[in-house]
């Protein structure tokens, strides 16, 4: 199982700057860089588009991936757009996690309507596919995604991403094997918390164990150093 880390926290506060940070996680040992899009929940949160660029223009090999993109707040033109500009300058080192979102908050401070959110994912996802597919080789589609939707993921996507930030691992590893029996492809858990160095040590154990081919690690500012949490899994 491989291991990654987020480019950004969820804490209060002001983000880490991202091209130090960046080059410090890649120094580290960690061997991709994700960033989520959140909008509307209090603390500035970077945007992924930015800071994924941001990263690219300071590492080499490492990939990169945003977890997720929230498809329903954009118009699929306009995503393809930034996929293709960010894709421009990460190469082939991109990886697009999207998902429906769950959060209401940012869809009302843009006024969207959350509660169709499901169906125009479903709507625009494909109309943003043929708009990457017109432009030469389309980013690896990762989907956020949890109940049914996790054997969505095996069969419509080519992975699936987990979210270690609002489910126990329990579930996580449960869910991992629907996913893997609807014939999935990659799993990633991201955003795993890092609070207690022995309990993430485990977590990371039995998601290795259970088959996951990605971990990333959320990182929070008073936490555990880049370099001791990449030291808790070999």
């Amino acid at each position: 199982m491989r291991l990654g880390a987020t480019l950004v926290h969820l804490s209060p506060g002001p983000p880490y700057a991202v091209a130090g940070w960046a080059r410090r996680l890649v120094g580290a040992g960690f061997e991709s860089l994700w960033s989520p899009e959140v909008i509307g929940r209090g603390s500035l949160v970077p945007d992924p588009f930015v800071a994924l660029a941001t990263a690219a223009a300071v590492t080499d090999e490492v990939e990169l991936g945003t977890a997720t993109v929230q498809v329903p707040l954009h118009h699929p033109a306009e995503l393809a757009h930034r996929v293709l500009s960010l894709a421009s300058v990460a190469g082939d080192r991109l990886t697009l996690g999207v998902s429906p979102c769950s959060t209401e908050a940012d869809f009302a401070l843009l006024d969207r309507d959350h509660t169709a959110r499901f169906r125009t994912f479903r709507e625009q996802v494909p109309r943003l596919r043929a708009l990457l597919a017109g432009s030469g080789p389309v980013p690896p589609l990762l989907l956020g995604s949890w109940g049914a939707s996790v054997e969505r993921a095996a069969r419509e996507f080519d992975g699936w991403l987990a979210s270690g930030h609002r489910r126990t691992p329990d579930e996580i590893v449960e869910a991992h094997g629907r996913f893997r029996a609807a014939g999935g492809g990659r799993a990633v858990v991201c955003a795993v918390p890092v609070t207690d160095p022995g309990e993430t040590r485990a977590a990371l154990q039995r998601y290795a164990e259970a088959g996951f081919d990605d971990a990333v690690v959320l990182l929070e500012p008073g936490g555990p150093e880049p370099e001791q949490v990449r030291a808790l899994y070999p």
